[in-house]
């Protein structure tokens, strides 16, 4: 194996990154349509006095925030893995219709009213047959990586289309409901624990990775000649990357750009390393969701916007800035 590239700025973008998720989720604590002052929400978040702030901290503004922390971490996890595979910074789960694949595949549970305890199982077989789809049909020429691209593209449009189809045949009751959640919706993401549960585990798993994924980030082939298995990293990454997009997908709908641009963010930072990128986009990422999802329950309260719409108004100029500085990558 080579020799790691040591990063002297390792542990201040750690520490940044922690910094960064403690005062995004003080931010969801603290703002709302009620105001509640810093020493209270402190206060409620160790004491249970049954007032209507303590309810409003303890039963929906921790939980949720939670929630968005995790999805979050969950998309940038996923958009680091894919961008590896692919050896190609547009590598995205919304982008390549693993996203698409989870959503359509949720909306028909829905569709069905089949019970909540099989969302995530939907959403995890829709995403993992998206991607094989992707791969299966993208491989084997000389301009894989290319051709994998466009082919997440095209099943991208596909799945849009199917879940056209699936919204236009929904009963006029669940139509509401349905489009929302595909818009990206944390209104009903009480129960945060399961994804962080999902999320920590992924998290351990890719830094488990990490020094594969540092040689396959040269490309599969240079990474066989150093020993590693190509077909077997190929395969964790599929399965990885598909559980982590359907714990995403299951609790929140389809979220772009948080996996697209949160790599590119640390990259310019100096985190090149997988040791060190992982971790700290994932801190990223959750932090980003969580502000973007504190905005959307706050700018029109008591009306909320969909925070898949906030992402996507924000993600499409930061990755026009992007693409602007590094105009030859």
């Amino acid at each position: 194996m080579l020799a790691q590239p040591h990063n002297p700025h390792k542990r201040q973008l750690l520490f940044g990154g922690l910094l960064v998720s403690l005062l995004s989720l003080c931010a969801a604590l603290l703002i709302g349509s009620v105001e509640i002052p810093l020493l209270n929400v402190i206060q409620h978040l160790f004491t249970d006095d049954g007032s209507i702030h303590d309810q409003i901290i303890d039963q929906l503004r921790l939980p949720r925030s939670l929630s968005a922390f995790a999805v979050g971490g969950l998309l940038a996890l996923a958009g680091c893995l894919m961008q590896v595979l692919l050896r190609n910074p547009l590598g995205d789960p919304y982008i390549l219709g693993i996203s698409g694949g989870a959503s359509f595949a949720v909306l028909v549970g829905m569709l069905l009213n089949i019970a909540s305890i099989w969302v995530t199982p939907l959403a995890f077989i829709g995403a993992i047959c998206s991607m094989l789809v992707v791969f299966a049909i993208g491989q084997g020429t000389s301009s894989q990586t290319d051709k994998l691209l466009l082919t997440g593209i095209i099943i991208a449009a596909g799945w849009s289309a199917a879940i056209s189809l699936t919204l236009s045949i929904a009963p006029p009751m669940q139509l509401p409901g349905m489009l929302f959640w595909l818009m990206g919706d944390l209104s009903h993401a009480l129960s945060p624990y399961p994804a962080l549960l999902v999320l920590c585990a992924g998290l351990a798993t890719a830094l488990w990775l990490a020094p594969k994924l540092n040689l396959a980030a040269f490309g599969l082939e240079h990474a066989a000649s150093l020993g590693i298995q190509p077909h077997q990293l190929r395969l964790q990454i599929y399965f990885l990357t598909s559980l982590l997009t359907a714990a995403a997908v299951s609790i929140a709908g389809a979220i772009g750009f948080i996996g697209l641009i949160t790599p590119h963010l640390v990259r310019l930072l100096g985190g090149q390393d997988h040791r060190i990128l992982l971790p700290v986009a994932t801190l990223l990422g959750g932090s980003l969701l969580t502000l973007a999802d504190t905005a959307a329950r706050t700018l029109i309260a008591p009306m909320q916007l969909p925070v898949g719409v906030l992402t996507a108004i924000l993600g499409v100029p930061i990755f026009l800035w992007l693409l602007h500085r590094q105009p030859n990558r």
